[in-house]
């Protein structure tokens, strides 16, 4: 490797170690109140789910590979869209386009107002819309050779440090606080099983050792998952990771500004 590339390789794992250095300290942020979940499950999130292309090898519909762009659609769908149950029904290609429209945002942007955002009309909500009409949500969901290639997707060859896991937690717990899903991307490497996206939305904090962060993944439509912040340690477990065994894992926050 030359000069250069080591030089940048350093830059950029400094920029991943500090990039969460804002939020308050754990111990801070564990005194605020909880608040109410950012999401609500079976309202707030797709009726389908992505496909391990492996597990459901040969069927004919596969919807595989679009873990990273169906987590990013929940963030934007929160920040950018408004559901108009009494409005008048579109076709599937207006749906698609309306879709398009809010997913099209980048997802790091600052919650719309209600006046701004792209109205779904016919649906109560995006759990109702992708029931009803899946193939024009999921023709309306684009990017996923983009999200494979996202530049960040590098930092999961790193062996992280236990200060910027905890860091990690830190700043979702203050995003949560703020009333805004976060998106992470977990991997256990150097096991090869495990390169994956959720979306946190909640959390408990009953046990003073740990914290336990209720996501959505991608790969499960029918409950919530959850991964758990182990305080002493500094480190994730995978407590509840669709199709996934119990074991450290680690994770890094995703799309939150136009590098990172």
């Amino acid at each position: 490797m030359s000069a250069h590339a080591v030089r940048l390789s350093i830059l950029l794992l400094v920029v991943v170690v500090v990039g969460c250095a804002s939020a308050p300290p754990l111990e801070v942020a564990l005194r605020a109140p909880i608040p109410e979940p950012t999401l609500r499950f079976g309202v707030d999130t797709f009726a389908f789910a992505n496909e391990n292309r492996v597990k459901y090898r040969g069927k004919p519909d596969l919807y595989a590979n679009w873990c990273f762009v169906m987590a990013r659609a929940i963030s934007q769908f929160h920040r950018f869209a408004r559901f108009d149950p009494a409005g008048s029904p579109l076709t599937a290609d207006e749906y698609t386009a309306r879709v398009r429209q809010v997913t099209a945002r980048p997802p790091w942007h600052a919650a719309l107002p209600a006046a701004e955002r792209t109205v779904i009309p016919g649906y109560g909500s995006l759990y109702e819309l992708s029931r009803a009409q899946e193939r024009a949500v999921k023709a309306g969901l684009t990017g996923r050779v983009l999200s494979w290639l996202h530049w960040t997707n590098w930092r999961v060859v790193y062996p992280m440090p236990g200060a910027q896991q905890e860091a990690v937690a830190r700043e979702t717990l203050a995003e949560l606080q703020a009333g805004r899903p976060v998106q992470w991307l977990v991997t256990n490497l150097p096991i090869i099983d495990l390169n994956h996206t959720v979306v946190v939305y909640g959390y408990r904090a009953d046990d003073p050792h740990g914290i336990d962060f209720t996501i959505y993944d991608p790969n499960d439509s029918a409950s919530p998952g959850t991964i758990r912040f182990e305080v002493p340690t500094r480190q994730f477990w995978s407590t509840r990771l669709y199709d996934h065994e119990v074991g450290v894992i680690r994770a890094f926050r995703m799309y939150y500004s136009p590098l990172l």
